[in-house]
């Protein structure tokens, strides 16, 4: 999607575990960290080239350090570098296109492996926060799709609160434990994009995410767009501005 491109100069390491790619515009200390988590099925360096887009885009942003962790799960090593953050059933997938009825049980229960991607998530937040020195509210977290969904897990759980969310074509999951994590959340700022045409996850479940954020009470931007699963270009315009504001408050 935004994948690493001829001309962008990213980082590669190891941090807890895992790949992780980083990219920063300036040789300074950073004033934030994002760490961004890409899609089920997608390279490790997936959304790589956000980094040099949003610096790019917003001068505000070249002092911020991104981090592209890559999934610990290797998919299929004869196609390439696909990975996920847990394994995801398919065929129930393809169902929520059409079954809200399907939609309201995927939204309830824990996927399988989702405990293990927590843990070295977290692992990973807590090792950029130390080799940084910043403190949790200048560290946000976020992603697309299953990397959204870790992004968010992780983001409620967290003994002290992350700087922001960012949450690209994400959904519910957990319900019962997202909500009632989310009340120690008021105020949190979180970006929300969405495509109103997304056939993979449908839009009618970002609306209930969206209105989990509400309720919670956190400072919630919503970007619909004319699209599928994707980022759209009006959502990335609008996140970078988002980021701008959380870094230099």
């Amino acid at each position: 999607m935004y994948g690493k491109e001829k001309g962008i100069t990213a980082m590669h390491t190891t941090i807890a575990g895992l790949n992780v790619e980083i990219f920063q515009a300036t040789q300074t200390a950073p004033r934030a960290a994002v760490i961004l988590c890409h899609g089920f099925g997608a390279p490790g360096d997936d959304l790589v080239g956000l980094g040099p887009e949003l610096a790019r885009q917003v001068p505000a942003l070249r002092d911020v350090r991104f981090y592209f962790p890559a999934a610990p799960l290797e998919l299929d090593p004869g196609f390439g570098d696909s990975r996920a953050w847990w394994l995801i059933d398919m065929m129930a997938i393809q169902r929520l296109a059409h079954d809200e009825a399907a939609q309201r049980e995927f939204r309830k229960v824990e996927p399988e492996g989702m405990p293990a991607a927590r843990k070295a998530m977290l692992a990973l937040v807590q090792e950029v926060a130390a080799h940084t020195g910043l403190p949790m509210s200048k560290v946000i977290l976020g992603g697309f799709s299953q990397g959204a969904m870790i992004a968010t897990d992780l983001a409620l759980r967290l003994e002290e609160a992350p700087g922001a969310l960012v949450v690209l074509s994400g959904t519910l999951l957990i319900e019962d434990v997202w909500r009632a994590k989310a009340r120690a959340r008021a105020g949190l700022p979180v970006f929300q994009s969405h495509g109103r045409q997304d056939p993979i996850l449908p839009y009618r479940a970002s609306e209930w995410l969206k209105e989990l954020f509400l309720e919670a009470g956190m400072q919630h931007e919503f970007v619909p767009f004319d699209g599928g699963h994707t980022i759209g270009q009006d959502a990335l315009l609008k996140l970078g501005d988002f980021l701008a504001r959380q870094v230099t408050r």
